[in-house]
């Protein structure tokens, strides 16, 4: 039997020097900074951060980024149960290279992959010569703003999904099956009321990153002011233009937005936890 001491009955001292850095990490790198947010946006007071908020730029960019992360996690959520259905509930050649390309958006830097859809979009690139000849804008227009956004947020559902989907098995839609339940039956009855928290989790993860998307969408958008701005692009213009107060305030709600996440992910973390207790 070995004699090492497990980690909880270590001394006090190292206990709590370990937690002190941990927090004082946290503090520093996570807190100050998204208290600073807050505080620079309201350094001028209200008026001026709802002045700041409604100036039509800034709305504009709101509009945009809520089209944009709205298509966005409608086609990921879509695509992310197609594509986890078929990876758990079938067998075929290439499962393991599908599995590999789910992860792609991870490892491609994001103004890599913004790059892709201008060579491929633009006006110099494979497609978009035919696409201008016929009227149709991609590239420095929200469809590209779109797809560069579907592109590095595709993985997050999937990801959530398969993993659960494969320790569930096939086998309650099995026996659905053989007691006649067609497909969309099957779905909505036996597979969904199973995987709707992951699901949520993963539409939830998904949205936070397609509304502070920044380096795909960077390369595809033009930075039109007024029309093709997301609410990341708007703050980086403000900032370069020395109007910090402005574009503080429009940070604020990517800031908010974090904290509604985070608020959101707990909550859907401990129905997970609750629910595979009863299990």
């Amino acid at each position: 039997m070995s004699n090492a001491s497990p980690v909880r009955d270590e001394p006090a001292a190292v206990k709590w020097t370990v937690i002190g850095l941990a927090m004082l990490f946290i503090g520093l790198f996570i807190v100050l900074p998204l208290v600073n947010v807050f505080a620079q946006a309201f350094v001028k007071g209200w008026q001026a951060y709802l002045d700041a908020l409604v100036e039509p730029d800034a709305l504009a960019a709101i509009r945009l980024t809520l089209l944009v992360t709205t298509l966005s996690v409608t086609a990921n959520t879509v695509m992310g149960l197609v594509t986890a259905w078929a990876i758990t509930k079938f067998s075929f050649k290439g499962k393991s290279f599908l599995i590999t390309l789910i992860d792609l958006p991870f490892s491609v830097s994001p103004v890599v992959a913004g790059l892709i859809f201008v060579l491929l979009f633009g006006a110099q690139g494979y497609f978009g010569p035919w696409l201008i000849d016929n009227g149709w804008k991609i590239i420095f227009a929200w469809p590209g703003i779109t797809l560069a956004t579907v592109f590095v947020t595709f993985p997050f559902v999937a990801r959530e999904l398969i993993p659960l989907m494969q320790e569930q098995g096939t086998t309650e839609e099995e026996a659905a099956v053989t007691l006649g339940a067609g497909g969309w039956r099957v779905f909505s009855r036996v597979t969904l009321p199973n995987i709707k928290w992951a699901l949520l989790y993963g539409v939830l993860l998904c949205n936070a990153r397609a509304m502070g998307e920044f380096g795909a969408v960077s390369v595809v958008s033009g930075h039109v002011r007024g029309e093709t701005n997301t609410i990341p692009l708007q703050v980086e213009i403000l900032y370069n233009e020395y109007q910090f107060q402005a574009s503080f305030a429009v940070a604020s709600l990517l800031a908010l937005l974090a904290i509604v996440t985070l608020l959101a992910k707990t909550a859907l973390e401990a129905r997970l936890v609750s629910r595979s207790g009863r299990h």
